[in-house]
Formats: C-alpha cells, structure tokens, sequence
C-alpha cells in the first residue's frame, strides 16, 4: 500500500484528487498539508481519515510514500523541490508552473533526485479518449489530417451568492485568469489529447483571443491552430465566458477527430460517441471526458513498477503549457498592438 500526501486542499482535491485516491487499490491517502488552516479543517472534516498538516516538514515527515500536488500554480515550483528534497515522487496538477523557467526547474529537481514527476492531464484516461487513441492508432478512420477539439463554457458562472446573499464575482473564475485563463487553465487537456492522439509534436501554432468578460489581462475566450509534424492541422477553442452571466447557461464540448478514410466524433452531451468511415458508422459506448480514477490506477502501478504507461511526464507538462501560455500571451500582444494602431490612427 502506498501511502499518499496531498499539497493544497481546495476544489480539485475535493471534487477530483482525494476520491479518486480513494477508489484506487494500492493507494491510501493519509496527509494532507495547506497553509490555510480553514480549508483544510474543512478537508480533513470531509475525509476524516487524512492528518492534516500546516507545517511542511511535519507533512513530509508523516510517513508518506508519494505527493500529489493540488496547490494553485504559483505554488507547485516549491512544492516540487519539497518533494524531490524529501525523495517523493510527484504526480502534479496542471499547469505545472507559471512559466518554462519554474517547470524546467521543477523537472530538473526531481531528475537530479532520481524520482518521477508526473502532470495530472486527466483526460487521457477518460474510457472515450483511450477509445480514440486505440482508433487512430489503429488506422480507423485512415490518418488523422485534421482536429476540432471545443471546451467553451461559463466556468460556473461569472457570480456567486455569498451566504449573506452578496454577490461576488466567483473566487474560482478570478483564479484561472489570473492564471493564464481558458487556453493555460482548460485547453492543456486538449493540446495534451493532440499530441498524444496523434503521436505528432506540434511544430507551429497561432492564437486569437476574445476578451468578452473585459476585466482580465488574459483572454477569456481563445482560439489556437497548431500544425503537427504529420501534417495534421488542430483547431483548438475555450471559453470561460460563454453565457457567464445567463440565467441558463449551456455549454459545448466536443471533439471532432477527421482522418482520409472518415471521422471519429464526441459530444459531451449525451457522451455520444460516433465513428463514420467507408466500412459504415457505428457508435462505441460514450463516457465522462475525463476520469481521475482512471489517472490514480496508472499512477498506482507506476509507483509499483517504475513504468509510466500513458501517464504524460513533466516534460509533456512543459511542452503544452509552454503552446497554452504563448498563444495567450500571443493574443495579449497581439491586442495591445491593434489598440496602439488605433490610438495612433484615431480611430479610438
């Protein structure tokens, strides 16, 4: 049994790192450390079998075996060089830092201390993306020219109600803007199902931004192309603001998977999964687009045997959040460019 600690207590460990940990056989979660003392009495009252700790070095000192970083990025660099000080293997959220330079340093440590880092892209083991990547891999649809992959959405809405019935704008949606927003935030998923999917590094990539809400530096709403080595051509779209202040919001997500002999074709709605290629159309079983527990297993057998399977390495981490954070900061520029045309053409 491998005895887990966890670094940062929030949402993502909530909802999605500790259950899984605990559906996963081999695989205990004991320890849990967050600066926040609120946060994390209200994680421990929630999975009272887990210690908690304040104090890092108490937390490394509980008896664990491996860390799963769930901290916000600007924290992960010092908890990975924590972890490689304290010989523990990491498996990280994404994104893994907030920029090359803190990822390489975060690689770099725990290469130095011989210990495996591993970026939580999550949607890999989603039952549907294993699907796809068998289908591609095995020449279904003949070969992948060309990818639509969407995740537009509100990001729960721009609002919250505090208790009191204030309403605030949400903590989480300020978070991830200021984090890099939808492309750093959510498209890393589906630049990492890109690559992965197709076996193909991306060699060239452009990116346009939207800003709809206004209030950020960052784009809300984005849209990035990335030509493959293979030739393939991926379309990747995100939004944080799409219906963000409707009363009824809805969202789409999909992929769209197109190959010289057909197409493979996903909809979240439903959890539709089709394929049509010249041998007719058939529709494989559907399922959620991502699966924590799915990731936990393969990180359970890769503690136990030192082999990493599909599990996306530091250095995947870097190379997508590396195309996630340039195509914003793309876009930013990109902006501030045609404002400054504007102003001095007086058009604005």
């Amino acid at each position: 049994m491998k005895r887990i600690g966890m670094m940062g207590t929030g949402v993502i460990a909530t909802y999605g790192h500790a259950p899984a940990i605990g559906q996963t056989p081999g695989l205990a979660l004991v320890s849990a450390f967050d600066p926040n003392a609120g946060q994390l009495d209200r994680f421990c009252q929630q999975f009272p079998d887990v210690e908690g700790f304040t104090d890092a070095e108490k937390f490394f000192r509980s008896g664990i075996d491996a860390v799963a970083v769930c901290s916000p990025a600007p924290c992960h660099l010092d908890n990975v060089r924590d972890a490689a000080r304290y010989g523990k293997p990491v498996l990280c959220e994404k994104p893994l830092a907030m920029n090359d330079k803190d990822i390489a340093t975060m690689i770099s440590v725990m290469e130095e201390a011989n210990l495996p880092l591993v970026t939580a892209f999550c949607y890999r083991f989603s039952p549907v993306a294993m699907q796809i990547k068998r289908m591609v891999d095995e020449g279904v649809i003949g070969e992948v020219r060309a990818m639509r992959l969407i995740y537009i959405w509100n990001l729960h809405g721009k609002y919250e109600l505090l208790e009191s019935g204030e309403k605030v704008e949400s903590p989480r949606r300020i978070g991830r803007m200021l984090e890099g927003g939808p492309m750093v935030d959510c498209g890393v998923h589906q630049i990492d199902l890109a690559r992965w999917w197709t076996g193909s590094e991306i060699v060239r990539y452009q990116a346009h931004g939207a800003w709809i809400d206004g209030d950020y530096e960052s784009p809300d709403h984005v849209w990035l192309h990335m030509d493959h080595e293979s030739g393939c051509h991926t379309a990747v779209e995100m939004s944080f603001s799409y219906g963000h202040t409707a009363v009824e919001p809805i969202n789409h997500f999909s992929y769209h998977i197109i190959g010289t002999d057909g197409i493979i074709r996903y909809d979240r709605d439903g959890w539709k999964l089709e394929v049509r290629n010249s041998k007719g159309t058939y529709f494989p079983g559907g399922s959620e687009e991502k699966n924590f527990v799915g990731m936990y297993h393969a990180w359970a057998y890769a503690l136990e045997t030192g082999n990493l399977v599909n599990l996306p390495t530091g250095r995947d981490g870097l190379i997508v959040t590396r195309i996630a954070r340039t195509a914003t900061e793309d876009s930013i520029a990109a902006r501030n460019s045609l404002q400054a045309f504007l102003m001095e053409s007086g058009l604005k």
